[in-house]
């Protein structure tokens, strides 16, 4: 659906004599543009706009590409605050399963209790501004102020530096509380993305084509230098980080074990061998080879801008990965200028199209008002100092890239302006899952002690299950139980956390699960974590024919049966609230 450079009309590709014989007397005349003279028959000339094709865009121009980065970056801002406001409360709310109150006083206690510019450069956050007695109000607070600015701006295609600065500014602050839940790559890219995102903006203008302010170059080459170092940071962290992306043989395992496999994933996991092979060898030309397209020239860069954002859909297709791959196409469409992007506005009279072919032709023969001096110098100024920056700061990042011990998805530096990315540097062979599950029973090792699962919003639980498809939304507390399900509990103290509050029947913390088999009775006495392998039933066979997704064998326990009398000295050690019982729940 991408548009190529605009074709010639069909008589161009006739022989010159034919286009002269059938070109009118009139039309040979020589005739002035913008000081110097073109013959219509030229190629130049007729490769470019004609009066009577007002639709055809030059080449070289970015005034429609700003507005299609500026309404792509505020969906990924829509959504990445929609997820903020349903599930921040109960992960880093006052009782979340890690409040981010007593993070903040945990740095406090860093710096000797400092409230002064150490704290601040550590965890950049607005939260040190507000009053931490309502957390959830803070939470819910940037939430809201983010999608509401993020829905003006996706909206009308209008921004200017200031509702793009406070979008950054409100996203940078909930990442740095946010702790574990917010540390995937996708959250640092997000806010490196928005950052470049302030400069494609007048300062002051609402408007979606500023004239005194045309879209800066340098932003836009500082777009491109990011998906060129997210695609090649995650193809060199492959080739390095696990043998089976050498041998070919990591898409054999990646459907079936990725994070949140989807349905698609289900059918492609059964593709044969060869399919595979290719899927591995297509991933390390998009992720080693295309990116230098980016140097190559314009035709080049169209190229792999398509590329990329065809490789992402596949992705998207293919699992829900949160917001990532959607947020990664959106410094490919810095690849495309006007000429490239005016097949996605309508040809009207008074559309954006027609604005911008009046402005290319009234900047070829000069008779644009140029801008004010000052207001010229100082957006200079401001591009420059944001190309220093970005070079300065990815120095690291290029020498990350260029070790042979290359970490992936790493910021260096709290602000996370220029940061690095990576992914699936190592493929898990099989899936393991952990189930919690809960009894009535006072006694939790009766041999009659009937076990009932609690069920996640979209991680694998109940075979019978179909995988969910979510993308771009996203499930934090999915995501890392996969993560738990490869570590100990140990590792993840949270999980015992959230095993308290299920235990008290807490209603925050069952907003993040789609079933609570102990719904409308009392909660149950006892929670133990069960370790599960699961694996993809073969389509049209026998599980398959039961109505069965997944095939799942249990390998042992994950942690013991617990209560909450069990946990009170464990909670008390973390500082954490301990849960309150409802009252018709005694505990013994």
């Amino acid at each position: 659906m991408w548009a190529w450079p605009p074709r010639a009309p069909p008589f161009v590709l006739m022989r010159p004599d034919s286009l002269v014989m059938a070109a009118p007397e009139g039309s040979l005349r020589k005739r002035k543009v913008g000081g110097a003279e073109h013959s219509p028959a030229s190629p130049s000339a007729l490769t470019r706009d004609p009066a009577d094709s007002p639709a055809w865009l030059h080449t070289g121009t970015f005034w429609l590409t700003r507005v299609v980065l500026l309404r792509a970056l505020a969906f990924i801002y829509f959504v990445a605050f929609l997820v903020a406001f349903n599930q921040n409360k109960a992960l880093i709310g006052d009782r979340g399963l890690l409040p981010c109150r007593l993070y903040l006083k945990n740095v406090q206690q860093y710096f000797h209790g400092s409230t002064g510019w150490s704290p601040w450069t550590y965890t950049p956050t607005i939260m040190w501004l507000l009053d931490w007695s309502d957390m959830n109000f803070n939470l819910d607070l940037l939430a809201l102020l983010g999608l509401g600015l993020s829905s003006f701006v996706l909206v009308t295609g209008c921004a200017n530096m200031i509702l793009m600065a406070a979008l950054w500014a409100l996203y940078m602050s909930l990442v740095n509380v946010g702790q574990i839940w917010y540390l995937a790559g996708w959250e640092s890219q997000l806010l490196e993305t928005g950052f470049l995102g302030i400069f494609l903006c007048p300062l002051w203008t609402l408007s979606r084509l500023p004239k005194h302010t045309p879209t800066s170059k340098i932003v836009l080459w500082g777009f491109r230098w990011l998906i060129f170092r997210i695609m090649l940071g995650a193809g060199l962290i492959k080739v390095r980080g696990d043998k089976c992306w050498l041998d070919l043989t990591c898409m054999d395992f990646h459907y079936e074990t990725q994070p949140v496999p989807n349905p698609m994933a289900y059918y492609l996991h059964r593709s044969p061998r060869w399919f595979h092979r290719f899927e591995t060898l297509s991933n390390h030309f998009l992720e080693l080879l295309v990116p230098f397209f980016l140097f190559l020239g314009r035709r080049m860069c169209v190229l792999h801008g398509v590329l990329q954002i065809l490789f992402q859909v596949v992705l998207i297709i293919s699992g829900n990965l949160s917001f990532l791959n959607w947020l990664t196409i959106v410094p490919s469409l810095a690849c495309f200028d006007d000429a490239t992007l005016g097949f996605l506005f309508p040809s009207g009279p008074r559309g954006l199209k027609k604005r911008v072919l009046e402005m290319q032709r009234e900047d070829a023969q000069r008779v644009q008002p140029k801008p004010r001096y000052l207001g010229c110098v100082v957006r200079q100024a401001a591009n420059i100092s944001l190309g220093i920056l970005v070079a300065w700061l990815s120095v690291p990042v290029v020498i990350n890239l260029l070790s042979s011990k290359q970490v992936m998805n790493t910021s260096f530096n709290p602000l996370r302006i220029v940061n690095t990315y990576g992914a699936f540097g190592s493929i898990t062979k099989e899936r393991t899952e952990v189930i919690l599950q809960g009894t009535a029973n006072p006694n939790a090792s009766a041999p009659d002690a009937v076990w009932e699962d609690y069920e996640f919003k979209c991680k694998p639980g109940d075979p019978w299950r179909r995988p969910c498809l979510i993308s771009p939304y996203h499930y934090r507390l999915d995501w890392l139980m996969w993560f738990a399900a490869f570590q100990t509990y140990e590792q993840n103290e949270w999980i015992i956390h959230l095993t308290g509050k299920l235990l008290a029947d807490d209603a925050e913390a069952l907003s993040l699960l789609a079933l609570n088999p102990f719904e409308g009775r009392a909660p149950p006495r006892w929670i133990r974590g069960e370790h599960y392998r699961y694996k993809f039933s073969l389509p049209g066979g026998q599980h398959a024919a039961q109505g069965k997704w997944w095939i799942r064998k249990r390998i042992g326990p994950y942690f013991p049966p617990l209560c909450l009398e069990d946990l009170k000295e464990y909670f008390k050690t973390r500082e954490w609230p301990l849960p309150e019982p409802p009252s018709r729940h005694t505990l013994k």
